[in-house]
């Protein structure tokens, strides 16, 4: 009754129909809410255990502010032989993936809500002011800027010189990645009440697939934003607005023409990338974080912070790891025979991919990790909200 009268306040107050931010908002049910506990669900206390690996930090340097400490899609980006990230109050930064070593960095004054997305030559970022921005990837210069219908929530996607973006008001924009013109756009009302993300565009073939508040997952042409399939993924349950949410606010991932997508309150499922059929569904799973996949497998956290390995053709569970439950876990990253994720104490975890037990831990940041770990080349790279970015390896003990 606490939790369901504080949201009525909050609704009331605000006189707005989005929740704050994806962590305190779809949390603030079971976890968190509006920064609040809810001590009926604490976070799991770490326990000991006899680690089966050796991490180590390889190097960590400071970028700016972070995200300062809000919800935001700042995730760093690896290419060009560097690895580059962002900050809330507009400072991009290249790095040597190597030692971390800065070799250009850009001071602006734009907000920063989303990115890197790197396209031909080009760093492409979204603000919270309502504008898509492009930098040279060697230098950081400033290439052109555009402005789109609302803040940007989602990492830009390039694909053949289109750039592709979703703003927090339901539309989809695709701008020339040379010099930022509008080539067309696709407007889809956002519900009364949604939580505060977005999933980033996928761009399979000749198609961007995108997501919905409402559960739906639709495929648009690249070339021109024309229709082509629709399908509902998720679908809406329960008396309250709030019991009737199914956001898609998980990546979208495509393996072998298949299409894996989960939402907030409206399980897990695979679609054909070809017409949209559903191929299965998985209903028992929540998650607004992230997919991840191998050869087989496909790997989520859930809306309580529990791990789920699920068998990528029939979508069946073959485990799941509760350790970390409530702990605010990021969407997890996938190598070799581990799966990585951070936390909001800023510790990052290594499971096993046969079983999902914990292999081992450190603590790279003072402050929450809500970006997927970044891997190459067997490293992975952690990007906290206080600005932390590391580099972190694996060895046997």
């Amino acid at each position: 009754m606490r939790q369901i009268t504080l949201l009525c306040s909050c609704l009331i107050l605000a006189g707005c129909s989005t929740f704050d931010t994806i962590n305190d908002s779809v949390s603030g049910i079971s976890n968190y809410f509006l920064g609040g506990e809810d001590n009926s669900d604490p976070p799991a206390v770490l326990g000991e255990y006899a680690p089966e690996i050796k991490i180590e930090e390889v190097w960590s340097e400071s970028i700016g502010v972070g995200s300062d400490e809000q919800s935001l899609k700042l995730i760093p980006a690896i290419g060009f032989g560097k690895i580059l990230a962002a900050d809330r109050d507009g400072l991009i930064q290249a790095r040597d993936l190597t030692t971390g070593r800065l070799i250009w960095e850009a001071e602006t004054d734009i907000h920063f809500s989303a990115g890197p997305g790197l396209g031909v030559g080009t760093v492409i970022l979204g603000s919270s002011d309502a504008e898509v921005a492009a930098f040279n990837s060697e230098n950081g210069a400033l290439l052109w800027k555009s402005s789109v219908s609302s803040e940007v929530l989602s990492v830009p996607v390039i694909a053949n010189g289109i750039v592709v973006v979703r703003t927090t008001d339901g539309e989809i924009i695709a701008l020339n990645e040379k010099n930022g013109g509008k080539l067309w756009n696709y407007e889809h009302n956002a519900p009364a009440l949604s939580v505060r993300g977005i999933g980033a565009p996928l761009v399979v073939g000749e198609n961007v697939i995108e997501g919905y508040d409402n559960g739906k997952l639709m495929a648009l042409r690249l070339t021109d934003g024309k229709y082509a399939w629709e399908t509902s993924v998720a679908i809406p349950k329960g008396r309250s607005e709030v019991e009737r949410l199914v956001d898609l606010d998980v990546d979208p991932i495509e393996v072998t023409g298949v299409i894996y997508i989960a939402s907030y309150n409206g399980g897990a499922a695979a679609v054909s990338e070809l017409d949209g059929d559903v191929l299965w569904r998985n209903e028992a799973i929540s998650s607004y974080t992230g997919l991840s996949h191998d050869f087989r497998y496909l790997y989520l956290s859930d809306s309580t912070d529990d791990v789920w390995q699920l068998e990528q053709r029939t979508g069946s569970s073959l485990w799941k790891q509760k350790d970390l439950h409530q702990r605010k876990l990021t969407a997890p990253a996938v190598y070799e025979n581990y799966v990585v994720v951070g936390d909001f104490e800023g510790y990052v975890h290594w499971l096993s991919t046969t079983d999902g037990r914990q292999l081992g831990r450190i603590k790279v940041a003072d402050s929450a990790i809500d970006a997927k770990p970044v891997v190459v080349d067997n490293t992975v790279y952690i990007y906290a909200k206080d600005g932390t970015l590391a580099a972190l390896k694996t060895r046997a003990p």
